[in-house]
């Protein structure tokens, strides 16, 4: 017998029955973008290698084995399957660059693969055919370059699946989800008594109730690109949540994708839609992990295999980062996902955050999803960028809730007031003047400084330096404090910002970009139960520099918006503001060229996969996950981690107690010895000083005083 797989009891999978059973995998994921049968090639064709004897021996006796990935991209190049090509030599240790003619045998290209030696596999023909399937070709190399990525996704996850059920023994269930249907009946209940209401109704819950039905009406028109503009306060994350339900049930979508510029607002969200249609069918996915198997070996990657999420949930809440970065990737565990991705509503929540830099790919990746693997995609915003020009022209974008203007003055419940520069203390002594107030400031460091200069009494902090689970605590506790009218002096970075439901008579912001400042509006006098002219957001000057990645948007504020309108947070004030941060000459928009990398190549390689995947942040800079073991259910996942435990399961639970650090700030404390590596891009805190659980969390310096006693 030829093997695909020795488990660790000793059982053994027929390689020609992994081969048949990835490519029907393969061939029923990728029937969705109509390419079925080009994928059931390449997942025949994907293992081939393993027929070698030598593959056998490493196998079935720990022999030296080698490369086994780069005879199905030879046999699929010989059928002119040039994609899949590309798909088979990557599918273990990635997407490599295309590279191009001149490359010699061995280089990491795909073009160096094609040329390399392998071990003799010809035994495949006893038990596999291999005929060519063609495709239209494509002009386009950036629509070639997606095709390959969505037909990479399909195989790997196929692969996956397939030695799941193997190692497991078919212990691992997948699917079980409610339908489409039963989750929008359960929406349904839920928003009844909102279109129902008993008695009398206030102003603010009879908009949103308008907003909610236009939502729901929309939802029966066509599939396409949507915008859904609706002001702080307007409920747009139900409403957003009906639409997408509505649309998936009208047109037999598969799944509802809610994609947010915050980790930090994640857990609220997901928490708000488990509520709606339970805990079961909500996939929260923000991972910072790494779980990526570097080569062929089977035998030391076969866990971290098994641990990597496909999306086959019915509802997704995901980030920014995750959602374009996975689509610009090209390692294995973090395409496996991708083709879930279509047939299926998307939400760009607070689309007006996408990162100026990597706007044009972003948006071309949206219209590539739209046009080609059958989305419905709508940007959600209480503040409506200017999007539509970076589009094709023939994309047509469609309003959910036409009359924006009116709902703009509608939810309008504060004005801003510009009052110069303030050093911290002085920051510090006017928020003590106030009993309920929130300033928002642009770093951690400077949240940590404000929240030691205020008062002890009441004060609370919220940054990314904090775990999830304690910023859900922290967000309870002020919450509880603002409804009983007890002191509560908030210090917070922008994460607040995105669709964190307080209400505060009074904001403090930090100089920032136009759109920033009118998502800090939105936590003031939220429910509109004070006098608009009692409502004041600030807006001040600190005397640290604006970090790098606002720069471009506090420049265009301060001198274009401030100085050519009187009333700054007006419609007219926000459409200009985006214009110009939209109409950025030369590659400002997509500063590392990534568009055109595939369209034209990059230093004489194409189809660059890896080095784009290298060079696609949102988030420039690289950032690491720690692990916060307080607590006994923290200690004992800990201790798992550490054992090199690595599945879905634990990934998740962990979640809740990771705080994402700065490469800098990583490496700082690893030097200081005051936490452990377990994964690439993970660690655990070893040194509990340095998490303050009242305050503000992980501190931003390594244990520098330690003592060493011999």
């Amino acid at each position: 017998m030829i093997v695909a797989h020795k488990s660790a009891d000793g059982r053994l999978q027929p390689l020609e029955e992994h081969l048949r059973n990835v490519a029907e995998y393969a061939k029923r994921f990728s029937e969705v973008f109509e390419a079925g049968e080009y994928a059931y090639v390449l997942g025949l064709a994907h293992d081939i290698g393993k027929y070698s004897a030598e593959f056998q021996d490493y196998l079935l006796n720990e022999g030296t084995g080698g490369d086994h990935s780069t005879a199905g991209a030879k046999e699929l190049f010989r059928l002119r399957m040039l994609p899949a090509s590309l798909c088979a030599a990557g599918h273990h240790a990635g997407l490599p660059d295309g590279g191009g003619p001149g490359d010699p045998a061995g280089l990491p290209t795909w073009q160096g693969r094609l040329k390399k030696q392998v071990h003799p596999y010809a035994a495949y023909r006893r038990e596999i055919t291999l005929e060519a399937v063609s495709r239209p070709p494509e002009a386009n190399g950036f629509r070639i370059a997606f095709f390959t990525r969505m037909l990479f996704s399909a195989l790997v996850d196929a692969d996956f699946l397939d030695t799941e059920a193997f190692m497991q023994s078919g212990a691992v269930q997948r699917g079980g989800y409610a339908s489409i249907l039963s989750l929008f009946d359960a929406l349904k209940q839920y928003i009844d008594p909102w279109l129902h209401p008993q008695g009398d109704v206030n102003p603010i819950n009879r908009k949103r109730t308008e907003i909610l039905k236009c939502c729901l009406e929309a939802g029966k028109g066509k599939r396409g690109l949507k915008s859904l503009t609706v002001p702080t306060g307007g409920g747009k994350t139900i409403a957003s949540l009906a639409f997408a339900l509505q649309h998936a049930v009208q047109h037999g979508l598969s799944r509802v994708i809610y994609v947010i510029p915050y980790t930090s607002i994640i857990e609220q969200t997901a928490k708000v839609f488990r509520a709606i249609v339970g805990a079961e069918n909500v996939l929260e996915y923000h991972a910072n992990v790494s779980f990526d198997q570097q080569g062929d070996d089977d035998r030391k990657t076969e866990k971290l295999r098994l641990s990597a999420e496909n999306w086959d949930a019915p509802i997704i809440v995901t980030t920014s980062v995750q959602f374009f970065e996975s689509l610009y990737a090209n390692r294995t565990s973090r395409c496996r996902k991708l083709h879930n991705i279509a047939n299926s509503v998307v939400i760009f929540d607070e689309a007006q955050m996408l990162p100026v830099d990597y706007l044009t790919p972003c948006v071309r990746a949206i219209w590539e999803l739209v046009e080609m693997y059958g989305i419905t995609a709508v940007l959600c915003t209480a503040t409506q960028p200017s999007l539509g020009k970076l589009f094709p022209k023939t994309a047509k974008i469609e309003e959910l809730c036409p009359n924006t203007q009116e709902m703009f003055h509608f939810f309008r419940r504060t004005q801003l007031k510009h009052i110069g520069t303030l050093t911290i203390e002085k920051l510090a002594g006017q928020m003590a003047m106030q009993t309920q107030v929130l300033a928002i400031v642009n770093t951690r460091k400077q949240a940590a400084e404000l929240y030691q200069a205020l008062p002890a009494g009441g004060r609370f902090h919220l940054s990314t330096l904090m775990t999830p689970l304690m910023r859900r605590w922290t967000l309870r506790n002020i919450r509880r404090r603002l409804r009983q009218g007890l002191v509560c002096r908030v210090v917070a970075t922008s994460l607040i910002e995105a669709g964190v439901d307080v209400d505060f008579p009074t904001v403090f912001r930090a100089e920032a970009g136009l759109d920033s400042i009118i998502q800090a509006a939105g936590r003031c006098n939220r429910e509109g139960k004070r006098p608009v002219d009692e409502s004041a957001v600030y807006i001040f000057r600190t005397e640290e520099r604006i970090p790098p990645r606002m720069q471009q948007n506090v420049s265009i504020f301060k001198n274009e918006i401030q100085l050519s309108f009187s009333d700054v947070a007006s419609l007219e004030a926000i459409q200009a503001y985006f214009d110009a941060l939209h109409n950025l000459k030369g590659d400002l928009l997509d500063r590392k060229k990534i568009v055109d990398a595939f369209e034209r190549g990059r230093n004489g390689c194409m189809l660059p996969f890896a080095q784009v995947a290298k060079e696609f942040r949102l988030i420039e800079e690289n950032t690491k996950s720690v692990f916060i073991p307080l607590g006994q259910r923290a200690k004992r996942l800990a201790q798992r981690l550490q054992q090199g435990e690595c599945s879905r399961s634990l990934l998740r639970k962990a979640g809740r107690y990771m705080v994402n650090v700065y490469d800098q700030h990583f490496q700082e404390l690893y030097r200081a010895n005051d936490l452990v590596v377990v994964a690439d891009g993970l660690a655990v805190l070893t040194n509990l000083r340095l998490y303050d659980t009242k305050g503000t969390g992980l501190s931003l310096e390594a244990d520098a005083g330690k003592a060493l006693f011999v």
